[in-house]
C-alpha cells in the first residue's frame, strides 16, 4: 500500500541521512544480451539491441524532481533505484516531463536528474529509456480547456508557457510558433484537442533542426539504455498540416495540391460526420495525400535513428489495425524498419480492462511486426492503480509472450486516491516468482501456429470496406477471438510476407485469406505460387478486387484462382457472417492441436515452445471487474479495483495431438499458487494422442503448465 511504501522509504531515508551511510544490494536487475541481429525474413533493415527488456516498469517524475540535485531529490532516486532492484525491474522507462520542450528551459536541469538515475539505476545492472513526446508543446485554448488539462494530464508534468510567453518560447533559435502544423481550415496552429496540445510539424526542416539538436544534448548529457521518442502521429487529425512545406511535398512527390475543405471529391462529407472519418478514400488524390503524411512520420523517424545511431529506439503504438489510424498518421508497419523495440498500449486503468480478450489481435499483429524485424522484442504496456490490475497486465504479457511493462497512471486521474499502489510494490510478487518459479524468456518462446491469418495494411491504408460496412480489420479481430476461443494457434501475415512464395511454403499450415480486397500483383503471383505446390488456404470474398493502392481492378483476383481449382483452396464464408472455422472441423478439414473434454471453455489455452518444449499458457476469458465506488477515470468510466471470476470448473481436459506437440512431464504453477507445482496428468490414447488434466482450483487469472527447466528439481 502506499502508506506502507512511504513509511518505509522514510525509515531508510532518515537512517541513512542520520548515519550518512549508503546500503549495497546485489546487483540483482536482469537484462538479456543479444547480438546485434540479421536483416529480418521480409529483406528490411533491423536495429542494433544493446539490451532486450523482460521486466521493465515506469520510472515517474514530478514537478519537485526538477529540484535536483537537492538531497531530497537525490536521496529519492538512490531509495526508488534500489526499490526497483527489489522488484526485479531489469528496464526502468522514463514517465513525466513528457512533452518535453515545454521544458527547454530547463533541460540542464532536467538532463542532471536523468543522468543521476542513470547512474543509481546501472548500479544495478537495470537499464534507463527516456520516454518524451519529441513534436508537441501543451497549448491549453481557454478556461475550459486549461483545467482539463490539469484534470488528465497531470501525468506529463506540466510546465507551459502562458499565452504571452508563448510568443517567444524558442530552443536554438527556431521559435515553436513558426514550426507548428498549420490547420487547413483557419490557417492557424495545429491544435489537439484531446490532448490541449500544439503540434510540430514532420516535414518543417527547422523543427527538425531543433530535434535533431536536441537529441544529441541529450545523448551527451545522459547515459540513456534506450528512448522511446513518442508521438510519432498527428493528433490533430486529418485538418493538418496546411505549411508550406506540406504543400511543396505533396507537389513535388505527387504534383498535387491540398484543396480547401470543401473540396467534397477529396475530403467528403466534413459537415455530417466526425474530423477523424472524413476523407473520400474513391480519390486516388486523397489516398496519396493520406501516403505524403504517412511517410512524412516515418521520415522523421528515420532522422531520428539516424542521430542516435545503436541506441535502441522504441515509439508508442496503442493500435495497429484499423482504419481511423490514417487520421493521425499511427502507421507501426510504415514506422517499424527503424525500430529497435515493438510496443503494445495494451490496457488501462478501467474495469473494461478484464475484457483482454479483443486485444488480443492487436498483441500478436504487433508482436509479428517485431518478428519480422529481425525478432525484435515486442513490449506490452498496461496501467494500474491497484494489486489485482498489475497482475492482470502481467498475466497479458506472459500469455502473448512480450515483455511487461508495469506502470501505474500517477496522476492519470484528477487526483490520487489515498491507497494507490507504488509499482515496485504491485510488481514484486509476481516479478519474483517468475524469475524463482518459471523463468521462461518470453522473447526466445515460439507460439504454436496452427494456421496463419493475413491482415492486410493496403486494406487499412486504402480505406476500403466491404458491402457489410466491415472494414479488413474487422474480420481479422473476429478471427482472432473466434481462435482463440477454440484454443487454436495463430499468427499473422502481413503485406510483405504475402508477396514471398518462398516464406508462404516453409509451412504447412493453412492460410486463411478472409475479405483480403487490396492485393498486389506480386502476391497474387506468390499465392498462386504457393497454391500451385499444394499449400492451403481459406477464401472468403472479397479478394483482390483492388490492387496495392486503393485502385479497382477489371475483374476480381479470385476470379483467376477459383478457375484454376486449385485442391487446396476452400470457399468459406465471412467470419463476421458465421462461424467458418466450426464447419471446417465437422469436414475434417481442420483438426485442432487441442480438444477440451471437460472444465470450463473460458479458460484460454495457448502453446508455445521454451527450449524446445512444449509450455501451456492459461488465461482465464471470465474475469469480472469490481469497480472502484467512487474514483473514475478521464473518460467517466470507473477504475479497476479488484477483480473475481465467474469461472467455477477449474479441473481441465483436453486431448492434444502429441505428433504435432510431444509431450514432457508438466507441472501447473501460478503466482496465485506462490511456489505450489501441481503435476499435469498424462493419459495416452492412441498413438500421436493423448489426453492431460490439469488442476487450476483456487486460480482466478493466470497459469502454466510447462516441465521442469534446467537446474530446477520436479517436486510432485
Amino acid at each position: 500500500m502506499k502508506q506502507a511504501y512511504s513509511r518505509r522509504r522514510f525509515v531508510k531515508v532518515s537512517a541513512l541521512n542520520t548515519l550518512g551511510i549508503g546500503i549495497a544490494l546485489p546487483l540483482t536487475g536482469k537484462t538479456f544480451l543479444v547480438h546485434a541481429p540479421s536483416p529480418g525474413p521480409d529483406g528490411m533493415p533491423v536495429g542494433n539491441s544493446s539490451f532486450v527488456p523482460v521486466r521493465a516498469a515506469s520510472w515517474w517524475c514530478n514537478i519537485e524532481d526538477l529540484l535536483w540535485s537537492q538531497k531530497k531529490i537525490v536521496d529519492k532516486i538512490r531509495f526508488r533505484a534500489e526499490a526497483f532492484a527489489e522488484a526485479g525491474f531489469d528496464t526502468a522507462i522514463n514517465f513525466g516531463f513528457h512533452i518535453r520542450f515545454d521544458f527547454a528551459n530547463y533541460f540542464g536541469q532536467l538532463h542532471g536528474y536523468y543522468a543521476n538515475v542513470c547512474e543509481e539505476l546501472h548500479r544495478y545492472n537495470i537499464k534507463f529509456m527516456d520516454h518524451y513526446s519529441c513534436n508537441h508543446v501543451e497549448r491549453p485554448r481557454g478556461e475550459e480547456e486549461f483545467r482539463k488539462l490539469h484534470r488528465t494530464q497531470r501525468h506529463h508534468v506540466l510546465l507551459f508557457s502562458d499565452p504571452v510567453a508563448a510568443k517567444h518560447a524558442q530552443y536554438e533559435g527556431h521559435y515553436f510558433n513558426d514550426i507548428c502544423q498549420v490547420n487547413l481550415r483557419d490557417g492557424s496552429r495545429g491544435y489537439a484537442k484531446q490532448y490541449q496540445l500544439e503540434a510540430f510539424c514532420h516535414n518543417n526542416p527547422d523543427f527538425l533542426d531543433m530535434h535533431g539538436k536536441y537529441l544529441r544534448r541529450l545523448i551527451k548529457d545522459v547515459p540513456v539504455d534506450g528512448l522511446m521518442v513518442d508521438d510519432m502521429c498527428d493528433y490533430a487529425g486529418p485538418l493538418v498540416c496546411g505549411c508550406n512545406h506540406c504543400r511543396d511535398r505533396f507537389r513535388r512527390e505527387y504534383g498535387l495540391e491540398i484543396p480547401p475543405l470543401d473540396d467534397v471529391e477529396f475530403w467528403g462529407d466534413t459537415i455530417n460526420i466526425s474530423e477523424f472519418q472524413w476523407g473520400n478514400y474513391e480519390n486516388p488524390a486523397f489516398r496519396n495525400w493520406l501516403n505524403m503524411r504517412a511517410d512524412s512520420v516515418a521520415d522523421h523517424l528515420k532522422m531520428v535513428k539516424g542521430v542516435i545511431g545503436d541506441i535502441p529506439l522504441m515509439t508508442c503504438c496503442s493500435s495497429s489495425g484499423p482504419i481511423y489510424l490514417n487520421a493521425v498518421n499511427l502507421n507501426l508497419e510504415r514506422m517499424s524498419p527503424m525500430l529497435d523495440f515493438i510496443m503494445l498500449e495494451n490496457c488501462g486503468i478501467n474495469i473494461k480492462s478484464v475484457n483482454w480478450t479483443r486485444m488480443d489481435s492487436e498483441a500478436l499483429h504487433q508482436k509479428d511486426i517485431a518478428f519480422r524485424r529481425g525478432n525484435k522484442p515486442a513490449i506490452a504496456l498496461s496501467y494500474t492503480i491497484y494489486e489485482k490490475g498489475g497482475y492482470l497486465g502481467w498475466s497479458l504479457s506472459r500469455f502473448w509472450g512480450v515483455a511487461n511493462w508495469s506502470s501505474t497512471l500517477n496522476h492519470r486521474l484528477e487526483e490520487d486516491p489515498e491507497d494507490m499502489m507504488e509499482i515496485e510494490d504491485i510488481a514484486k510478487p509476481f516479478n519474483k516468482w517468475e524469475t524463482k518459479q518459471s523463468p521462461l524468456n518470453c522473447h526466445e518462446g515460439i507460439d504454436l501456429a496452427e494456421v496463419r491469418l493475413v491482415n492486410s495494411r493496403y486494406c487499412k491504408e486504402n480505406g476500403w470496406r466491404g458491402e457489410d460496412g466491415k472494414e479488413q480489420w474487422d474480420k481479422s479481430a473476429a478471427w482472432s477471438e473466434l481462435l482463440l476461443g477454440k484454443n487454436i494457434g495463430y499468427r499473422f501475415v502481413r503485406c510483405e510476407e504475402l508477396s514471398d512464395p518462398v516464406a508462404l511454403s516453409e509451412e504447412k499450415t493453412p492460410l486463411i485469406l478472409d475479405s483480403i480486397a487490396c492485393v498486389s500483383d506480386n502476391q497474387v503471383d506468390a499465392i498462386k505460387t504457393y497454391l500451385a505446390g499444394g499449400g492451403e488456404a481459406w477464401l472468403a470474398l472479397p479478394f483482390g478486387t483492388h490492387d496495392e493502392k486503393g485502385n479497382k481492378r477489371k475483374s476480381p483476383v479470385s476470379n483467376t484462382l477459383l478457375k484454376s481449382k486449385y485442391k487446396n483452396l476452400i470457399l468459406i464464408n465471412t467470419v463476421t457472417d458465421s462461424d467458418p472455422l466450426e464447419k471446417l472441423i465437422k469436414k475434417k478439414r481442420f483438426h485442432p492441436v487441442l480438444t477440451q473434454l471437460a472444465g470450463d471453455e473460458r479458460w484460454a489455452a495457448r502453446i508455445r515452445f521454451h527450449e524446445g518444449k512444449a509450455v501451456i499458457h492459461f488465461l482465464s476469458r471470465g474475469l469480472v471487474a469490481i469497480p472502484h465506488s467512487s474514483i473514475r477515470d478521464k473518460d467517466n468510466i470507473p477504475v479497476l479495483k479488484d477483480i473475481e471470476t465467474t469461472i467455477k470448473d477449474n479441473r481441465l481436459s483436453y486431448v492434444i495431438n502429441t505428433s504435432k506437440v510431444p509431450l514432457h512431464s508438466l507441472s501447473v504453477m501460478s503466482p496465485e499458487l506462490t511456489e505450489e507445482k501441481r503435476s499435469v496428468t498424462i493419459h495416452e490414447l492412441k498413438p500421436g494422442y493423448a489426453r492431460i488434466d490439469c488442476n487450476l482450483e483456487g486460480i482466478m487469472i493466470y497459469a502454466v503448465a510447462q516441465p521442469a527447466l534446467p537446474g530446477q528439481v520436479r517436486l510432485q
